[in-house]
């Protein structure tokens, strides 16, 4: 597909290829950067650290229900 191509597409068609060429790729085609590497480390050691402090989603859910009302 030529760009010209591309740039005659809708919107949402332009959208549903981004979708079809992003989930054709496999982890291992996506790298990170060291940055990218560094950060989730970093919040790995915090999700490990406070898991004891963690909240289950259907308790995070229940209470922004009982907020929302």
């Amino acid at each position: 597909m030529t760009t010209a191509e591309i740039d005659r597409l809708s919107p949402q068609e332009r959208l549903d290829l981004i979708g079809a060429l992003w989930d054709s790729l496999s982890p291992d085609d996506i790298g990170l950067t060291a940055a990218q590497e560094a950060e989730l480390g970093r919040r790995m050691a915090t999700f490990d650290s406070d898991r004891r402090e963690a909240v289950a989603w259907e308790v995070v859910v229940a209470e922004l229900d009982a907020r929302a009302r």
